[in-house]
């Protein structure tokens, strides 16, 4: 990661960075042009809101056991993070969380993981850090553009960083044979390097077998799955549901049919269909499932920021308020990220549900649920 050529790929992923949004402006939200969200109302204040420029825009929720290994990782200390991960063995939906972090810590800065490295070299823990820090870096110098707005230096590190990462992640995972998370992170490499639909079943498999109901790796393979990468609609509409129907409560995976109707139907929906008879059942079914959830589960904060979303949609203005007040402060989670300015958008959907939550009544409350 320290040769020049690699150099040159991170400068090239910097200089897209502004472009790592998607823009979105049919919603009508209100928020000017340049992206800048409207001041705090009385009522948002109140309530003790967050404006936008206070917005974490690097995570989904509070990852509080990560800030003081991060923290020491910045000053090149990295027996933090060894002991973090050391802890979250077994427990692989967490893990895999702690991992994200770090590696993104590594992009901006990896003396401290070429240090775990060097001191542990066949530490499973440090090899898959090292693994997921080169997948997150190759899709950083990628860009989120379509092909024809990637240019053929972007293509080239993308794909020579996926090479790597796939070549690092055999080996974290030689290293720790029952740890699914190499082959999580595998998903991204499939992705981006375009394994057939027979490499990527073969791969699940070795993830299901391991941990068969992985919100991290099922929300992964479905971006496989979507029309616009590897897959189509009615194939990605097929995991989801299948996905959904047999994970137990309290797993979140009644989601995934809503991520899956967010990316192929938000584009062009009309107001109504958010508040056809089958999306409000998929709405309350990841509802009763967010509630029969640990409240530690890690993804909690991004099914909640999904829900808010859908449910500002659906009109349900109270609910979804609910659910804004229990992720307000952070906002890299679906659908925000996908906006240059996730953070106006954001808050410009909060502001309607607390707006329009005070003119709700439990009549009209009962009849939405």
């Amino acid at each position: 990661m320290e040769t020049a050529r690699i150099v040159t790929f991170v400068v090239v992923g910097l200089i897209v960075a502004a472009w790592l949004r998607r823009t979105r402006d049919k919603h009508g939200l209100d928020f000017a042009a340049t992206g800048t969200a409207a001041p705090l109302s009385p009522r948002e204040a109140e309530l003790g809101l967050l404006p936008a420029e206070r917005q974490d825009t690097e995570r989904p929720g509070p990852r509080p056991e990560l800030t003081p290994v991060l923290d020491a990782a910045a000053k090149g200390d990295w027996q933090p993070a060894a002991a973090l991960l050391a802890g979250t063995h077994g427990d692989w939906e967490r893990r895999m969380v702690c991992v994200d972090g770090l590696a993104q810590a590594a992009i901006r800065d990896d003396a401290w993981l070429r240090a775990w490295r060097a001191a542990r070299p066949e530490d499973p823990a440090a090899a898959l850090v090292q693994a997921n820090t080169t997948t997150k870096l190759a899709w950083k110098v990628r860009g989120p553009r379509i092909a024809q707005h990637t240019t053929a230096q972007q293509f080239e590190g993308f794909h020579d960083l996926l090479v790597r990462s796939r070549e690092q992640i055999a080996y974290a995972a030689s290293l720790a044979p029952e740890d699914p998370s190499p082959h999580v992170v595998e998903l991204w490499t499939a992705l981006g390097l375009g394994y057939s639909h027979d490499q990527l079943r073969s791969l699940w498999s070795l993830i299901t077998e391991r941990a068969p109901h992985h919100y991290a790796a099922h929300y992964a393979a479905l971006q496989y799955w979507c029309a616009k990468w590897r897959g189509s609609e009615d194939l990605a509409r097929e995991f989801a549901a299948r996905a959904a129907a047999s994970a137990p409560r309290g797993s979140l995976l009644t989601l995934l049919p809503l991520i899956w109707w967010y990316e192929h139907k938000d584009d062009t929906a009309r107001s109504g269909d958010y508040r056809t008879a089958a999306l409000t059942t998929q709405v309350n079914a990841a509802l009763e499932d967010v509630a029969a959830a640990p409240a530690d589960h890690p993804r909690l904060p991004e099914a909640r920021h999904l829900l808010a979303w859908f449910l500002v949609k659906q009109k349900r203005h109270t609910a979804a308020l609910e659910q804004f007040l229990l992720v307000d402060g952070y906002v890299d989670a679906l659908p925000w990220r996908y906006h240059t300015n996730p953070a106006a958008v954001y808050c410009a959907a909060r502001e309607i549900a607390v707006r329009r939550s005070r003119k709700e009544t439990p009549r009209t409350r009962r009849a939405q649920d």
